[in-house]
This record gives C-alpha cells, structure tokens and sequence, in this order.
C-alpha cells in the first residue's frame, strides 16, 4: 500500500499580506502600462489616418492611393439651383408673429446727427420661423391606495409598461 503525499504547508497571516500587496502594486503598474500603451496606440492611430487632403502631409507621401472625387454626380449641363420656368416657393409672412424685435438706425450716416428722436420713414418687415423646443411629455400615474371597513389596505395596480416611480415610455 502506498502512503499519501504530504500536504503542503500553510502559509502564515503575515506571508499572505504580503502577497496580496505584491499583487496590488503589480496590478498598479500592468495599468499603467496598458495606460500608456493606449496612448501610444492612439497616437500612431492619428498618425496613420493623416493624408495630405486634411494635414500638411505633402501629396507625395499619401502613396499610390488617389483619393475619391469629390462628388459622385455626373453633369447635367444645368446651373445649380431653381432652373429657368420652376415656380419659386418659400415661406409666407405671417399678420402676427409670436415676437416683434425692433431694430433701431444707430447715428445718420451722412452727418452723425442721432436718430431716436426722429420719424419712422420706412419699415422693412423679415420674420425667422424656429421649431419650438422639443421637450418630454410627462404623464404621471397615482396610484391610490383605500382602506377598507375591515381595516385592510388596498392599492391600485400600475397600468403595464409602468414599472418604476420614474420610468420612459415606449412610444
């Protein structure tokens, strides 16, 4: 019959401290240095992706790679814009816009003379048309609780999709 190996020892409170902090520190520096091997490779990254239409890289350097046209599109022979004949279309003043901002002349541009005192001889009317501001649209369900007769509280249940105090929807 053949006898069992002998266990290993156990190592002591202070031997295994002492481990774990050789362990910290040696975290701490492989952070370190992925840190900074990051940095690096960020670094040669940009480095890589510089062409001469976007740094001051000389063309000769880009290679034998040409760089794409600028625009896919094909000639027409047509100018750009409305063409000749098209109805031009645009957005209508409105009687009454929301906010009038008045604008005053600053000093006469002929003598210097100030104006404010002066009769209004002209207005020239120019309207900006703003999207208003997108914000949530907040519901809140009260979940109302009663008490019956008999002493025992009921509360209402919260309508599905309504899981939390605050939660979003999904539509």
């Amino acid at each position: 019959m053949s006898e069992d190996p002998p266990a290993p020892p156990v190592p002591s409170y202070d031997e295994l401290v002492a481990l774990v902090v050789e362990q910290a520190a040696l975290i701490t520096q492989l952070r370190a240095e992925v840190e900074q091997a990051r940095a690096r490779i960020a670094e040669l990254e940009a480095q890589v992706a510089k062409t001469s239409r976007h740094s001051s890289k000389p063309p000769s350097s880009d290679g034998l790679a040409k760089p794409p046209p600028k625009s896919l599109r094909t000639k027409t022979g047509r100018r750009p814009g409305g063409q000749d004949g098209h109805p031009g279309s645009t957005l209508r003043m409105v009687a009454d816009p929301d906010e009038r901002v008045v604008h005053e002349p600053g000093p006469c541009s002929g003598c210097g003379t100030q104006l404010a005192d002066r009769p209004v001889t002209r207005t020239e009317r120019r309207q900006v048309f703003d999207l208003p501001e997108l914000r949530p649209h907040v519901t809140e369900h009260q979940l109302l609780e009663r008490e019956c007769g008999c002493g025992t509280r009921t509360k209402a249940t919260a309508p599905a999709g309504v899981d939390a105090p605050p939660s979003t929807g999904r539509g």
